[in-house]
């Protein structure tokens, strides 16, 4: 066998041996396991955060590791390199709409969300947490604030005090 030969079969084993490692690979794997509720979420982080409060703290020490840990009503997606309305998506809202002189927003909520502690996700922690936001609630932000309120509604309004289309 001359040379080219020889090449050429080291290639061919080369190739079976790959297909074959493939094929080992993939008939010995487990199919993946659902989701399920509690446990530890662990990941490398090069930080320790100084709160889980993404509302109060905005730095990458606690966004990055609270993503994997709390929902948004919306989102852009991820696979879009320029953020646009266009690329804004449903989360916890499923829809959302204005009302007709563009000073009301309102947030349908996706049903079956609940807490960590069972408790189902309703407007009322929406309306909560624009509230904390706004400074509107006798509350007042600090890391780690406490639950408040009670939960009852599906629909959360976002009344604006002049028209913006841009949210």
């Amino acid at each position: 066998m001359n040379g080219e030969g020889v090449r050429k079969m080291g290639r061919s084993l080369h190739a079976v041996a790959a297909a074959a490692a493939l094929l080992i690979t993939v008939a010995g794997a487990e199919p993946a396991l659902a989701q399920k509720s509690g446990g530890v979420l662990k990941m490398y982080h090069r930080d320790s955060p100084a709160s889980m409060s993404i509302l109060e703290e905005a730095t990458n020490s606690t966004e990055i590791p609270m993503m994997g840990v709390f929902n948004n009503l919306v989102l852009y997606k991820q696979d879009v390199a320029q953020n646009s309305l266009q690329s804004i998506i449903p989360d916890l809202a499923t829809d959302w709409s204005w009302n007709e002189d563009g000073t009301e927003l309102t947030f349908r909520l996706r049903s079956g969300v609940k807490w960590h502690d069972g408790h189902p996700f309703t407007a009322n922690d929406v309306n909560c947490t624009w509230d904390l936001l706004l400074g509107k609630s006798q509350e007042k932000l600090r890391a780690n604030p406490p639950r408040l309120g009670t939960r009852t509604s599906k629909r959360s309004p976002l009344t604006l005090i002049s028209p913006r289309r841009s949210i």
